[in-house]
């Protein structure tokens, strides 16, 4: 299998920016999730690599193989789009088998290519039906199928499970990663939604409005330190506190002020280089790293006081919003856990909340 490497590549489309001086490696066979808002340019990037579309600058290689100007019948790429894009006048082994009578394979090898790929993707008793008979994740498996038979380098998937409920795509998203995982072919995910990416990639990039790529790294990385409040907001939910930094004589720990909280202050884990006294700040603090209580306590530095205004039950979780002094509103998340007691709240209760320093990061703005 092969990487596929973007170098500075850019592309405009009636006079508007696209995709800007993109700079891209995504590691042969390996999951990558390309993450980012609806209209980002995530599905014209994946395009121009499939050769869709023709790059207005820049260089696209498939490992060392320059294919920026190659043709699209030469590339051992393949797509699979939102909408599965299936033939609805042929049925399942002939939309699967489609790509190989191309190539002019004979009907022998294109039948066993086929009905293996068939029990694979677990379609082996819906070889005849046509599209208008499956189902959604039946039709998504054809389109797969259809994709990987003729076994590409790489196989881009522009939001493939978008069309289905939640449920279901709960279930394609691990039937996906052990197929990657079975097969080792470089696969290239696009979605806008954090909960597909984080879950399938091993690696992933997030795309911001302007069409370029504002953080690469494993999903830990990115949720655990985003780089700016783009990447903290857009990935996960956090609480994004704006400020002024102060240095305590003697002290390597900065504050940050938060306009009207009171004698409530922010600690910093450590002084990073930089880092310039009376500067202005933002720092992320993700909802369930923060312990919320009613009792008093010197244990955490950082320390908030503020009202509950609604509680919101998950499941698994209970989320709590709370009003600070200064209006501003902070969510946790806690766990519920039986087999520990909690503390019973309700609306308009006063409660502290607490976060250890190193779970804090400061963003770029």
């Amino acid at each position: 299998m092969r990487s596929v490497k973007l170098e500075n590549l850019s592309k405009s489309i009636n006079n508007q920016r696209v995709i800007n001086n993109v700079n891209l490696l995504i590691p042969a066979a390996k999951f990558f999730a390309l993450l980012g808002p609806s209209g980002c340019g995530k599905t014209t990037l994946l395009r121009l690599i499939a050769g869709l579309e023709n790059a207005d600058s820049g260089k696209i290689f498939l490992g060392d193989e320059d294919i920026t100007d190659l043709p699209i019948n030469e590339r051992p790429i393949n797509m699979v789009f939102q909408n599965y894009a299936l033939f609805p006048h042929l049925n399942v082994f002939d939309n699967i088998a489609y790509s190989l009578k191309l190539k002019k394979l004979t009907s022998h090898a294109i039948e066993e290519k086929v009905f293996k790929i068939l029990a694979a993707f677990h379609l082996e008793e819906h070889v005849y039906k046509f599209p208008s008979q499956l189902s959604g994740g039946q039709q998504q498996r054809v389109a797969l199928a259809r994709a990987i038979v003729n076994e590409p380098d790489v196989l881009l998937l522009d939001e493939p499970l978008a069309a289905l409920d939640f449920k279901l795509r709960e279930r394609m998203l691990v039937e996906l990663i052990e197929l990657q995982d079975q097969l080792k072919t470089t696969f290239m995910y696009v979605t806008h939604d954090q909960f597909e990416a984080l879950t399938v990639a091993d690696q992933m990039a997030i795309m911001n409005p302007k069409g370029e790529i504002e953080q690469i790294g494993t999903p830990k990385e990115i949720y655990e330190f985003p780089h700016s409040s783009f990447v903290a907001r857009f990935v996960g939910t956090t609480n994004i506190f704006h400020g002024t930094l102060t240095f305590q004589a003697g002290e390597e720990e900065p504050e940050i002020v938060v306009p009207d909280l009171g004698r409530f202050k922010i600690y910093l884990p450590k002084r990073q280089p930089g880092m310039q006294e009376a500067a202005e700040i933002i720092m992320s603090i993700r909802p369930e790293k923060i312990f919320i209580t009613k009792k008093m306590s010197h244990k955490f530095s950082n320390r908030l006081k503020g009202t509950i205004q609604s509680i919101v039950y998950h499941g698994r979780s209970t989320q709590y919003n709370v009003v600070l002094k200064n209006r501003m509103k902070v969510q946790v998340f806690e766990q519920n856990e039986e087999h520990f007691p909690q503390e019973i709240f309700d609306y308009d209760n006063e409660v502290y909340l607490y976060w250890q320093k190193e779970n804090a990061q400061v963003l770029e703005k």
